[in-house]
């Protein structure tokens, strides 16, 4: 155990500070500061040594450089043995115990403004420097290197009157090297351009300060964590503790609604993160209606998406099947009493779309970054290569088709009726399969093949995709191109009073 006697407190934000202040001078710890952290204690009543008399030089150069000299990090540094306190004696450097510092905002700063003079005079020297000297001596040395951290020094003084020991201060030092390193991962993604990630420099870094523990991971033997504000998007109105899958589910469920998010009552149903019901209508409660038609089966256990506020009277409809999440940007009080009857259903409400620009992903022994796919086709991108063009309603069932088709995993189709997803494959080895499983699907289920329309998220290589897709009674279709064989494919359209319109946009989901 070793004891406080002396401490160096130089922050930015003093807020939850004064209590700790104050603990540390009623045990008689001597304390030193400088410039507005000074200030602040003095204003407490508190007597504090200035770090100026100390070093015997002012704050220099506007501030920034204050704390910089071997009587300040020669008393952080300095280990407890024999030769090192020869020289702290010999050089008149009083040994510093305890070190707490706070970080200028820079990662703050950034968000609110894109002045570069202000960014750059938010990148601390000195306090890192602290935060870094503090925890490397963390044999000897309690280092806190953020407001984070405030009550957990505060606790520990409370419990422990002034002591600590080994495992007490590696737990503030591993605490320190994750705040140092965010904020240098921070710093550099600014200097990168924004991004995390900059084919300019050959490094990947990224850095999430929050996380919260999963119950396992994909599997029960597989351990889980998030990281990531999750509370910035979504609150959890009731129901059970959110699992990994259940995260990769709803990621999935926001991305798909995320394209229907400025349309009309919009309801989609996934499964295993592909959309297995999804429809449009005048009401969220057709819009449900319609969009458990698509496969009520499959919507046994899956996670259910509105983009509207839900009544009572589609709460009561959905509340008739098993479902693990139910997400909507709001409930009526009705509608969310009644469905918080069931405990273990999770209830989700969307404050906002994330704005994701890069996915990552680990693959052997590194990690591939990507853009996310953010393209959205409208109607000016459907380039008519046959003698018909779509009539209105099939253009507005290709776009609905197209946003949709683009959320299943590859090979992909998507059928299309009325803004109704009456039939989807996904997942296969053969566009064919793909097509072929999707028709099944809405005969399955009496869905209206005839007059719907088929989005394929990738370019046909042969024209047997329209040919089944004519004799369902298919009639407008929307792939990217790209085929060696388009024009066998547009012939047969021609041929049989089929419009096909191409857009140039994959959008493949390996």
């Amino acid at each position: 155990m070793k004891k406080i006697q002396s401490a160096l407190i130089s922050v930015y934000h003093k807020e939850g500070l004064d209590h700790i202040i104050h603990q540390l001078h009623d045990l008689g710890v001597t304390i030193y500061s400088t410039g507005g952290t000074q200030t602040y204690i003095e204003r407490l009543g508190v007597p504090v040594h200035t770090v100026e008399d100390l070093t015997s030089y002012p704050s220099i150069l506007d501030g920034r450089v204050k704390t910089l000299h071997p009587k300040v990090f020669g008393g952080i540094l300095a280990r407890r043995e024999e030769a090192h306190l020869d020289q702290l004696k010999e050089y008149d450097i009083p040994a510093l115990d305890l070190v707490i510092v706070d970080l200028y905002p820079f990662e703050e700063t950034v968000r609110s403004t894109g002045e570069e003079k202000k960014i750059i005079e938010k990148i601390d020297i000195g306090g890192i420097a602290l935060i870094r000297a503090g925890a490397k001596n963390y044999q000897d040395v309690i280092i806190v290197p953020s407001q984070q951290q405030y009550q957990q020094l505060s606790d520990l003084l409370e419990a422990k009157a002034g002591y600590s020991d080994l495992a007490d201060r590696r737990s503030f030092a591993t605490a320190a090297f994750a705040v140092s390193s965010h904020y240098d991962t921070m710093i550099h993604r600014y200097f990168a351009g924004g991004s995390s990630w900059n084919s300019q420099i050959p490094s990947f870094k990224e850095s999430i300060p929050t996380s919260m523990e999963m119950r396992y991971g994909e599997n029960p033997h597989q351990s889980g964590r998030f990281f990531g504000p999750l509370d910035e998007l979504l609150i959890q109105l009731g129901g059970k503790e959110i699992s990994y899958n259940n995260l990769v589910d709803i990621d999935a469920a926001v991305g798909l609604m995320a394209e229907y998010q400025e349309d009309g009552p919009t309801v989609a149903v996934l499964k295993h993160t592909n959309p297995c019901g999804c429809a449009q209508a005048d009401t969220v409660e057709e819009a449900w209606d319609r969009a458990l038609a698509g496969d009520p089966v499959s919507a046994f256990g899956g996670i259910i998406i509105c983009n509207q506020k839900i009544d009572v009277g589609t709460a009561a409809k959905i509340d008739e099947i098993f479902y693990e999440v139910l997400i909507a940007p709001d409930f009526t009080p009705e509608a969310q009493a009644l469905l918080l009857k069931k405990k273990k259903r999770i209830i989700l409400q969307l404050k906002a779309y994330p704005d994701t620009k890069y996915q990552f992903k680990s693959i052997l022994n590194g990690v591939i970054v990507q853009e996310t796919d953010r393209s959205r086709e409208s109607s000016n991108d459907l380039n008519w290569n046959t003698k018909r063009e779509g009539n209105d309603r099939e253009v507005a069932d290709l776009l609905f088709a197209l946003r949709c088709v683009k959320h299943l995993k590859s090979n992909a189709i998507c059928l299309v009726k009325d803004r109704q997803l009456v039939g989807m494959g996904c997942g296969q080895t053969s566009r064919v399969d793909a097509l072929n499983q999707a028709i099944l699907k809405a005969r399955h289920y009496q869905l209206p093949l005839s007059g719907a329309v088929m989005a394929s998220d990738a370019f046909f290589p042969f024209p047997d995709c329209v040919e089944i897709a004519d004799e369902a009674g298919i009639t407008a279709v929307v792939q990217p191109g790209g085929s060696i064989n388009d024009q066998k494919s547009i012939d047969y359209c021609d041929e049989h009073h089929m419009a096909m319109a191409i857009t140039g946009i994959r959008h493949f989901r390996h």
